[in-house]
């Protein structure tokens, strides 16, 4: 009896692992398309007909330096699902991230996927903080060939403290792993979240929030 319970609490716990990240692949391929009429849907996207796909389905040309002329002084180029067809089902993206002088890639978290970065040029300083109750913050100052992990949902970010343009890689472990920048989602959201609500979560004066909210909250995306 102990046995059969141990099992099924196996089986359960491996469930749930398996429905918290991208669903693994049944075939070799499963390249995203739009034409529902000749699509078959697969979580979030449809897949062409194995028998139509292309070298160019899985190829992305030129992942090229982003503009950083912008009020964060950083450019994500993202290549997911999206732009990639191919990576569909795969469970794994990645961007390049480009940084001006003392540009930032603001707090942020991705909802899907755990990021790892690498840098390729410049200096970067890099955290992430944990969840409640803790709210522990990781910081670390990366060089030209320095690796980091930001685990999966939490809060981080890139700030270029060098005098150089600085530019890094980010491997995620999804298609489609999503991002929030914190900034923009509280003080930018459409329609604007409550005053009522953002006056008592940050403890601060109506005058504050109603300033914040009227600012251009920038995308770097």
């Amino acid at each position: 009896m102990k046995t059969i319970y141990f099992l099924v609490v196996l089986l359960a716990l491996a469930s749930s692992v398996a429905s918290a990240y991208d669903p693994s692949p049944l075939q070799d391929f499963c390249v995203a398309i739009n034409d529902t009429k000749i699509g078959v849907f697969v979580n979030g996207k449809f897949c062409k007909d194995p028998k139509l796909a292309k070298p160019e389905d899985f190829f992305f040309y030129g992942l090229k330096e982003g503009n950083t002329n912008n009020p964060l002084g950083s450019k994500v180029t993202a290549v997911n699902v999206d732009n990639l067809p191919g990576l569909n089902t795969l469970g794994i993206s990645l961007a390049r991230v480009d940084f001006a002088p003392k540009g930032l890639n603001p707090p942020h978290t991705h909802p899907r996927g755990t990021e790892i970065l690498v840098v390729i040029e410049g200096t970067l300083f890099v955290g992430f903080v944990t969840s409640n109750p803790e709210n522990r913050l990781f910081t670390k100052v990366l060089n030209k060939g320095d690796v980091f992990v930001f685990p999966i949902g939490l809060i981080h970010f890139q700030l270029n403290v060098g005098y150089s343009n600085a530019v890094a890689i980010a491997g995620l472990s999804s298609q489609n792993p999503g991002v929030i920048t914190i900034a923009n989602a509280v003080f930018g959201s459409n329609p604007p979240i409550s005053i009522d609500v953002l006056t008592k979560a940050f403890q601060v004066d109506k005058d504050v929030i109603e300033y914040l909210q009227k600012q251009f909250w920038y995308d770097n995306n």
